[in-house]
């Protein structure tokens, strides 16, 4: 059969071998496109991340992760933890490495279909063996090819914004769990004070030297402490928990130490005169736009390139005829299939394809504009949110605390009574529990900077893991 099919196989092959050396078949690589990955986050956060494989990286990756446990965490170790322990991120990697062997099928040349068939009858019979090329696809291998390059490099992208986007989630959940922290010990110190002051309240109370007014006030002040008490470590409780979950922490690693503070404030802010400059060039999603944009610019051109043409199949055939009444005899030719658009000349494929594009051209401009605004709304309010906090820091707290100094001391000379000693004490503790919540928000905005800088936005309400990304379709080439 192969000596019959060799001119139509030859011909194929030959077409096969062009088209391929024009493409140039792709490889699966050694890390399944993680180095770019790698590269992009590394900049911007400048952490390692693993695509787990094997049983001797998995156990790399455990003894790192206790090694980070065993210390009490930072904002950097935890967002360490997580880039090497989450599921959610190593499930993106996986469809990172899917969308590699898209790219690397959408390389290799179509295959060539064989067939044979017999039919039999009243002592005659004929065998015919065939063997069909796609030959538009042959034809048009070397431009799909790097469209499927275009759309694995949107994959690399849309795995490093995956990375970005689990770190920004677990700075914020660190902040928010570590500023829990520290709202439960100023509460609990405030719980015992406000108990202390309720108990003196009722025996005085019970002397007749306080009115119902008064002891009430002071019975109620516990009462709200105690209320604000339990609500703050139930806060706190739900922060850590979804910071476990992030950091992909089983029941052994929940025991994780965190400070029972918040740092202090830089000394100064960042100056970031071109923060829109910065974000409109370093912004992975508006990355990935442009590249889909370009991949979608170049499946328009062979949209119109085959427009009317969108199939084209060549089959070599070799047909053998046995007749009883004579010597049996060979017959040797091709057969050409191919599809002509009639109706409407490929016109609703172009109109498709440049309605895509189109639509593809406005989201990016639509993101463009975002992105700058997101950039300019983020600095101000990280600007704002640090002159706040430094002004608590400051001005405010040493303030209050001057005035807590100067009432003792006057209760202790007799100038005042216990009830404005306690009046002041209410004061303050609003003062330090605005501060704490100004800090946090500060912190908070700062990481919100980093993401309006590089992207990694905030994911969708109530996931906790929203990393997954679209391994990407290669596109038919338009036929």
């Amino acid at each position: 059969m192969i000596h019959h099919l060799a001119r139509p196989l030859l011909v194929l092959a030959a077409l096969g071998l062009c088209a391929s050396g024009l493409a140039g078949c792709a490889a699966f690589s050694p890390d399944s496109g993680m180095t770019t990955v790698s590269e992009l986050t590394n900049q911007s956060i400048n952490k390692d991340v693993a695509f787990v494989r094997t049983t001797e990286g998995a156990g790399a990756v455990d003894g790192r992760v206790r090694q980070l446990l065993s210390r009490t965490l930072t904002a950097d170790a935890a967002v360490q933890i997580a880039l090497l322990n989450n599921k959610g991120l190593q499930a993106a990697y996986n469809e990172l490495a899917l969308a590699e062997t898209d790219l690397v099928e959408q390389s290799l040349p179509p295959h060539p279909v064989f067939s044979i068939s017999g039919i039999s009858g009243k002592g005659a019979s004929e065998i015919e063996r065939q063997v069909v090329g796609d030959i538009l696809a042959l034809a048009t291998l070397p431009f799909r090819s790097d469209i499927a390059r275009d759309r694995f490099r949107q994959a690399q992208l849309r795995a490093a914004l995956a990375t970005l986007r689990l770190a920004a989630d677990v700075r914020r959940a660190y902040w928010r769990a570590v500023a829990g922290s520290e709202m439960v010990v100023l509460l609990t110190d405030a719980k015992a004070t406000a108990e202390s002051t309720a108990q003196l309240a009722v025996k005085l109370g019970e002397t007749g030297s306080l009115n119902k007014l008064d002891q009430a006030r002071e019975q109620v002040f516990y009462a709200e402490t105690t209320a604000d008490l339990a609500t703050a470590r139930q806060t706190t409780a739900s922060a850590r928990e979804r910071l476990a979950r992030l950091m992909g922490l089983w029941d052994g690693g929940l025991d994780f130490r965190l400070p029972n503070q918040l740092p202090p404030l830089p000394r100064r802010p960042h100056a970031l005169p071109t923060i829109e400059a910065d974000a409109v060039a370093h912004r992975i999603d508006l990355q990935i736009a442009r590249l889909e944009l370009t991949a979608l610019a170049k499946s328009l051109n062979l949209t119109e390139a085959t427009r009317f043409v969108t199939l084209l199949d060549l089959a070599g055939i070799s047909r053998r005829t046995r007749d009883p009444e004579g010597p049996p005899f060979r017959e040797r030719g091709f057969d050409v299939q191919f599809q002509i658009p009639l109706f409407d000349g490929g016109e609703v494929r172009v109109r498709q394809a440049a309605e895509i594009y189109n639509f593809a051209f406005n989201r990016l401009t639509e993101r463009a504009v975002n992105v700058r605004s997101e950039a300019r709304d983020a600095y101000r309010t990280y600007r704002s949110s640090y002159d706040i906090a430094s002004h608590y820091q400051r001005e405010i707290v040493p303030l209050r605390k001057i005035i807590t100094e100067e009432m003792q001391l006057r209760f202790s000379s007799m100038q005042v009574d216990i009830f404005a000693l306690l009046t002041e004490a209410r004061q303050r503790l609003a003062s330090l529990r605005a501060a704490i919540d100004a800090k946090q928000r500060f912190f908070l905005a700062q990481s919100d900077l980093q993401t309006a800088v590089n992207g990694g936005g905030s994911p969708a309400p109530g996931s906790d893991n929203p990393t997954t990304i679209a391994a990407a379709a290669p596109p038919d080439g338009g036929h």
